[in-house]
């Protein structure tokens, strides 16, 4: 059995704004692209901030506010946006058969007591072993160390918003996003549900993820720079985001006077070694099963590069491989909201889905080139998502 799946619900929330409205008229400012950036509070890594929000129209008591760490609030919010945005917030009957699919990354730390433990440790005068037992078992409270699971998040969603269907929690970075879209829209093909809520979000205010990804050589240091033009200087600058969709059976979205905003045609990933060439060709051999699906005319890419290495090189290969077959328009979204990891291909499929929504496309986000004009109406969006360490995803979006 293959129904369709209809986006009927988004809910959006980074530095560009709130809801579909902000985030259309940010990325199609008539003055050009204009990212919302701090550049000091982690210098000398620039990260895109959440916009002024109050948490208080989507998350009403405080107690339930409090128990969040701030990813887990953003992602509260926006899975409230798109329960509104699709109509479904308040009906407890909807609620309880709406599934709920959740990509997330670990829980924030507690950076007072990391640091304490560091300076002390660092003095060596003191036993490691020991030192740490007691500390940890001083420290780390039950509640807090509750705060930190993962799938805190769908808990959190549950609870203030009444979310009462299965629920499943996708941990590994970028990939988990796109599993959770992947498996939404596979449940809801094949008949096995007709309702779902999918998305992810992530906090770039953060100390621990400075050092953890700058370790690693996968964080921007220095000026901001779109994410095409980073090649002397590549890293993500880490945004603060959460997204969510509603996911639909179309004939159960029109029994309920639903209307949808636009099509998941098809969602796949993959995972290569990435040895020379093989994000690539994993992503070709992704691309290939779209065929069926695929009208004439362009095709608009909302990318996921990131602007780090070597992930975006494999991306800028596959590219080229598919701007040789097809009339590609290129979107690199990194270079305006930021890298978001779990969420980030959650939004960009929203991007897509609002794109489609509004009949039109946004102008390019950089002046390097690889980001041109569209010459004609652009009615399919390609999804792109290449994991900065592993994970190849693709899906397309369509209007209805």
């Amino acid at each position: 059995m293959k129904r369709d799946v209809w986006i009927t619900g988004i809910g959006m929330l980074s530095s560009l704004g709130e809801g579909t409205t902000d985030h259309w008229n940010r990325l199609t400012d008539p003055a050009g692209p204009r990212p919302t950036l701090d550049e000091q509070g982690f210098a000398p890594h620039p990260i895109h901030p959440l916009t002024a929000v109050n948490f208080d129209l989507q998350i009403p008591k405080k107690g339930d506010q409090r128990q969040m760490e701030p990813w887990q609030r953003i992602g509260t919010y926006a899975a409230g946006m798109a329960l509104s945005s699709a109509g479904v917030t308040g009906n407890a009957e909807l609620l309880g058969r709406t599934h709920m699919i959740v990509a997330a990354g670990g829980g924030e730390r507690d950076i007072a007591v990391d640091t304490a433990i560091a300076n002390a440790l660092a003095t060596g005068n003191t036993e490691p072993g020991p030192f740490l037992n007691e500390r940890l078992g001083a420290d780390l409270r039950p509640t807090l160390f509750l705060a930190q699971l993962s799938n805190l998040l769908a808990g959190s969603i549950s609870i203030v918003h009444g979310v009462r269907g299965s629920s499943r929690t996708f941990m590994g970075e970028e990939s988990s996003g796109a599993d959770a879209i992947r498996t939404a829209a596979a449940r809801l093909a094949s008949g096995q549900i007709d309702l779902a809520l999918v998305g992810g979000s992530a906090n770039a205010a953060r100390s621990d993820m400075m050092m953890l990804y700058g370790a690693g050589n996968q964080i921007l240091t220095g000026a901001h720079k779109p994410v095409w033009q980073r090649g002397e200087s590549p890293g993500f600058a880490l945004g603060s985001l959460g997204a969510f969709l509603v996911l639909e059976d179309p004939d159960h979205a029109k029994g309920r006077g639903a209307a949808g905003q636009a099509r998941l045609v098809t969602a796949t990933s993959g995972m290569s070694r990435r040895g020379a060439g093989e994000a690539a060709a994993e992503a070709m051999r992704q691309f290939e099963t779209f065929a069926p699906y695929l009208a004439t005319g362009p095709i608009g890419v909302i990318s996921g590069a990131s602007g780090a290495e070597p992930a975006t090189s494999a991306e800028r290969e596959f590219l080229d491989l598919l701007a040789a077959k097809h009339d590609i328009y290129v979107r690199a979204t990194g270079s305006m909201i930021g890298h978001a990891v779990e969420a980030q291909f959650v939004a960009n499929i929203a991007l897509a889905a609002i794109a489609s929504a509004r009949g039109g496309f946004y102008p390019p986000f950089d002046a390097s080139g690889i980001e041109r004009p569209a010459s004609a109406p652009i009615t399919q969006f390609l999804v792109t998502g290449f994991g900065q360490r592993r994970g190849e995803a693709l899906a397309l979006v369509t209007g209805l």
